[in-house]
């Protein structure tokens, strides 16, 4: 059954940012590895700290997952979620999204805090062998934290329990993904590309095909904001469709700009200068959030 998205007021963050139409590049979040971690029942504004998971075991996953390039997501079936506190194995996911290295493995914890017993730093630089077994994916995963943000929960929910009907443990909800705004988001694993504005068919046509959609795409979470517009605009410029195609070097700061190698896996090579500019126009960057200036990075040359 087709899903019929929710009708959402005018002051919604999303709607907002639709009527601005605020670009999507560059906007996901940035994570290098992603750990997804089961935990039925509610969600609140600060997932790891505020649900059924200990609090302690949440801040504890949270604090492990800095500076390693690691980020920590709860994810949970779509559809009715009671979590009755009886002790189960919790499904987890793990996923590393380097070019040419991209990975995902799964398995279960008895606890979540069994966790805390491997080495963050190494999942983060792609040694991700110790957990699990390897999973052929892909695994798309649908922000519907509604106590972060409204948008997510009414517009994301309908796609991921329609999508779970025609291909089960693929899709899961997860908690906050980034970008409230650009709601219903969806993150690609193990790839790691970031979507927004997406719709029950184009997440379908997201776990069926194996090309890179650059429609409505946010970026690919292994680069920092330059880095995912610098390789959307060489995608789209070279018209690449193979996830492992291109690989984004560090950026350089050059006049107020952002100069982004990017390279090819044939060896040719491309220069990407992206600009910052902060739109004067102020918009929420979720729903209740105070107003402000959104900076937006594009894509001006490629040399």
């Amino acid at each position: 059954m087709a899903t019929t998205p929710p009708a959402l007021p005018d002051t919604a963050c999303s709607v907002l940012s639709r009527t601005l139409n605020e670009p999507l590049a560059g906007t996901a979040a940035t994570a290098v590895t992603w750990l997804c971690l089961e935990q039925p029942g509610p969600w609140g504004r600060d997932a790891l700290r505020e649900s059924h998971l200990d609090p302690a075991v949440g801040a504890e996953l949270a604090d492990r997952a800095k500076g390693t390039g690691v980020r920590v997501v709860l994810i949970r079936r779509p559809g009715r979620h009671p979590d009755r506190h009886t002790p189960r194995p919790a499904r987890v996911y793990l996923a590393h999204t380097a070019p040419g290295r991209t990975r995902l493995r799964s398995g279960t914890v008895v606890e979540a805090k069994h966790l805390l017993d491997h080495d963050f730093a190494a999942w983060g630089a792609g040694d991700i062998g110790d957990f699990g077994t390897v999973d052929s994916g892909p695994l798309l995963l649908v922000c519907t934290n509604g106590r972060r943000d409204v948008c997510c929960a009414l517009l994301g929910r309908p796609i991921a329990e329609e999508l779970a009907v025609e291909h089960g443990d693929a899709v899961w909800e997860a908690t906050h993904l980034g970008g409230h705004r650009f709601a219903p988001t969806a993150l690609l694993l193990p790839t790691g590309y970031a979507y927004g504005a997406v719709d029950p068919g184009f997440a379908r046509g997201l776990l069926t095909g194996d090309d890179v959609a650059t429609e409505r795409c946010r970026g690919r979470s292994t680069w920092g904001a330059a880095g995912q517009v610098a390789e959307l605009a060489v995608r789209e410029h070279i018209q690449a469709s193979g996830p492992d195609d291109l690989v984004v070097g560090a950026p350089e700061r050059v006049d107020g700009d952002w100069l982004v190698p990017v390279t090819h896996r044939d060896g040719h090579g491309w220069r990407v200068v992206v600009g910052e500019r902060v739109d004067p126009v102020a918009r929420p960057a979720s729903c209740g959030a105070t107003p402000g200036p959104a900076v937006t990075h594009l894509a001006h040359r490629i040399m």
